[in-house]
C-alpha cells in the first residue's frame, strides 16, 4: 500500500532500511506539541459543539500547567485524574505531563474505598475530580493527604445555553459538600496566572506518563505504569496499522480517559494524526442514532456492545453512513455472527467497510493486534502492530508452540508497560526477558497463530468477566462481598446478559443464624453498592446453604458457571 506522506506522519518516523518505525525518546506533551505544530488550525476536540483548535488546546494545556506549578506540583508527584471525557480531563492529563508529574487515572464512579485505595498507592497529593465524584474524594481525603481538589462540572465547558439547561435539570441533583481542600476549576487556572517561570521538564520516554488500574485476579486492582513511550508507541503503531486515518478525521471517543482504549487510542493517536476528538461525558445506546447524524464521525472505536446497539436501533433505518472509514471494536471479543451482522449493516447504510477487531490488554495501554483494513480470517483478532511480537508459548513457560495449537498469548513491544506499581512480584510473573532478549508479556489469554502470522483468541485463564467492556474481577468481588459480617463466602461468576454480554452473579453462604430473606439480600446489595464501583455491582444474587467444592476443598466456580449455562439453555 502507498502512502500519502502529509497524511500519514508516522512515515516520518519510519525506517525503510531496518522495517520498523523509530519511536522519539520525548514526552507524551512533547509528541503532542509536534502534532499540534504540524496543523495548528485544524480541530483538535469539540464537546457539545463547542470546538477548539489545536493552538487554542495548547494554549488551555500550558495555563493548567502553570496553575499545577504554582499550586506546588512537583515533577514526578503523581496527581489524580478522576474525570469521564470533559475538556478538562484531557487538559489536565497533558498539563501533567508538561510539568513532568504523573496522572493517576480513576474511574469517576469507583466506590469510596476504592478512590481511597488509588489515592493512597499513587501516593497523590492533588486531585482534578468531577463534582459528582467530590464527596467521596472529600470523606477520604484526610486518610489520603490530599492537598487540594480541583473541582470541574460536565456544564464547565458546555456552550452557554446548554449549560443553563444543564443546571435546570441535571446540575440541580449534584450538591458538593464544602471543605478547605476544594477549588473550582476557574479558581485553579486564575492562580497560575501570575506565573512566570519558564516550564523546564526532563520528562523522557522511559518516563511514567500515568498510572491506570487493572483489577487483580485476587486481592486490589493493580497500578499499571505507563511511560511517554507506550503511549507515543501505541499513537505511532495505530495509524501504521489502520492505514486509513486522515488529518481532519473526526472521532467519536465513547471509550472513557481513564480507560486505556479511551486515553490511548481516542484522544492520543487521534491528536497525534491531526483528528478531532468529539468528547462525550456520557454514552447512550438510546441516543447512539443522534450522535451518529449530528456529529458524523468517520471514526468509531468502541466495545461490541455499542454495535449490538447500532443494530438494534431501529432509527437509524435509512439513514447514510457512508461517512464512516473505520470502524473498530475492542475491549472484548467480539462474536463472529456479531460481526457478519455489522458488516451487513454497514454495507446496507452505504458504508463499504468492515468492523475491524483489535485485542490488547491495559498493561500494553490497549490495542497491539487488529484485523486489517481489506483482509479478514472468520475468527480472528487480526495481525500484530508494527514492531509488536506476539507468540505462542505453553501456559506459564517459554517454550512456544507450533503453528495452530493453543496456548498462552504472550506478547512483546515498545507499548508493554513498565510494570505494576510498587508490585515487584506481579510484575517479575507477567513481564519475563527469553533467550531471544526481549522481555515479553504473559497476557493470561489463550489462544493461537497460523502460519500468515493471524492471531485468534480464544479463552481468558484467568477468571474475568467483560461487562461493557469493563472487567470485572471475580476474586476482588468476593473479597468485598465475604467481609460483610453476615457472610460466610460468596463466589462470584459471569452470566449471559442480552446488551452487556456479561454481567455479574453473586452466590451467597450465610453465617449460622442467619436467613436468607429480603432483608438480608438488600443488606448485602446495598453494602455492595457502597463499596463496589457501579459498573462492578452483582446484577443478581442467589443464596445456597453450601457451594461446590473441588477435590482440593476450593469453591468449584466451573460448576456454578456450568448450572447457569444449562438453566438458560445455553450450549
Amino acid at each position: 500500500m502507498e502512502y500519502d506522506k502529509k497524511k500519514a506522519p508516522w512515515l516520518k518516523y519510519y525506517d525503510e532500511k531496518k522495517r520498523f518505525l523509530k519511536y522519539p525518546d520525548v514526552s507524551v506533551y512533547t509528541f503532542l506539541k509536534e502534532a499540534a505544530d504540524r496543523h495548528p488550525k485544524e480541530i483538535s476536540y469539540e464537546y457539545f459543539g463547542r470546538k477548539k483548535r489545536y493552538w487554542q488546546f495548547m494554549e488551555e494545556i500550558d495555563e493548567c500547567a502553570k496553575a499545577f506549578l504554582a499550586l506546588g506540583v512537583n515533577p514526578r508527584e503523581c496527581v489524580s485524574i478522576c474525570m469521564p471525557n470533559v475538556p478538562e480531563a484531557i487538559i489536565a492529563f497533558y498539563a501533567i505531563n508538561k510539568i513532568g508529574a504523573i496522572a493517576n487515572m480513576i474511574h469517576p464512579l469507583s466506590a469510596e474505598k476504592e478512590i481511597e485505595y488509588y489515592l493512597n498507592v499513587s501516593h497523590s497529593t492533588y486531585v482534578v475530580a468531577i463534582d459528582i465524584a467530590v464527596n467521596k474524594i472529600n470523606h477520604v481525603c484526610k486518610r489520603s493527604g490530599i492537598k487540594k481538589c480541583i473541582v470541574v462540572s460536565v456544564k464547565d465547558s458546555m456552550p452557554l445555553p446548554m449549560k443553563v439547561g444543564y443546571m435546570l435539570t441535571k446540575g440541580r441533583k449534584v450538591k458538593v459538600e464544602s471543605s478547605d481542600i476544594l477549588m473550582p476549576w476557574r479558581m485553579f487556572l486564575q492562580g497560575g496566572k501570575g506565573y512566570d517561570q519558564p516550564i523546564n521538564s526532563d520528562y523522557r520516554g522511559s518516563d511514567v506518563a500515568a498510572i491506570l488500574y487493572s483489577g487483580g485476579t485476587s486481592g486490589y486492582p493493580k497500578g499499571i505504569e505507563l511511560t511517554n513511550l507506550n503511549f507515543n508507541a501505541l499513537a505511532l503503531q495505530s495509524e501504521a496499522a489502520c492505514g486509513c486515518l486522515s488529518q481532519g478525521d473526526r472521532v467519536l471517543s465513547i471509550m472513557p480517559v481513564f480507560h486505556g482504549f479511551g486515553l490511548g487510542i481516542c484522544i492520543h493517536t487521534v491528536q497525534y494524526f491531526g483528528g478531532t476528538c468529539i468528547l462525550l461525558p456520557q454514552f447512550s445506546a438510546q441516543t447512539f442514532h443522534k450522535l451518529l447524524m449530528k456529529y458524523r464521525p468517520n471514526i468509531i472505536a468502541g466495545v461490541p456492545t455499542l454495535y449490538e446497539a447500532l443494530l438494534k436501533n431501529r432509527k437509524l433505518d435509512g439513514c447514510d453512513l457512508s461517512f464512516l472509514k473505520c470502524v473498530i471494536s475492542g475491549g472484548d471479543s467480539l462474536s463472529v455472527s456479531l460481526k457478519h451482522k455489522v458488516d451487513a449493516f454497514l454495507h446496507a447504510h452505504g458504508a463499504p467497510i468492515q468492523i475491524r477487531e483489535g485485542y490488547g490488554l491495559t498493561e500494553c495501554v490497549t490495542g497491539s493486534c487488529l484485523t486489517p483494513i481489506n483482509d479478514y480470517r472468520e475468527g480472528s483478532i487480526g495481525i500484530p502492530y508494527p514492531d509488536t511480537y506476539y507468540k505462542i508459548v505453553k501456559p506459564g513457560t517459554e517454550e512456544e508452540l507450533p503453528y495452530g495449537e493453543e496456548g498462552e498469548i504472550v506478547l512483546s513491544g515498545p507499548s508493554v508497560m513498565k510494570g505494576y506499581q510498587e508490585d515487584e512480584k506481579e510484575t517479575a510473573a507477567t513481564l519475563r526477558k527469553h533467550v531471544d532478549g526481549l522481555t515479553w508479556m504473559y497476557t493470561g489469554d489463550m489462544g493461537k497463530m497460523d502460519e500468515d502470522g493471524f492471531v485468534y483468541f480464544k479463552q481468558r485463564i484467568k477468571r474475568m468477566i467483560i461487562s461493557s467492556g469493563y472487567c470485572l474481577y471475580p476474586s476482588y468481588m468476593e473479597n468485598i462481598i465475604d467481609s460483610h459480617p453476615k457472610v460466610l463466602m460468596s463466589c462470584v461468576i459471569g452470566i449471559a446478559h442480552p446488551y452487556k454480554v456479561q454481567v455479574a452473579k453473586a452466590f451467597i453462604v450465610l453465617r449460622n443464624g442467619y436467613e436468607p430473606d429480603k432483608e438480608v439480600q438488600e443488606e448485602i446489595k446495598a453494602y455492595c453498592e457502597e463499596n463496589l464501583a457501579r459498573f462492578a455491582w452483582p446484577y443478581e444474587y442467589e443464596f445456597r446453604k453450601e457451594l461446590p467444592k473441588t477435590l482440593v476443598g476450593k469453591v468449584a466456580y466451573s460448576k456454578l458457571q456450568e448450572e447457569e449455562r444449562k438453566k438458560n439453555g445455553e450450549n
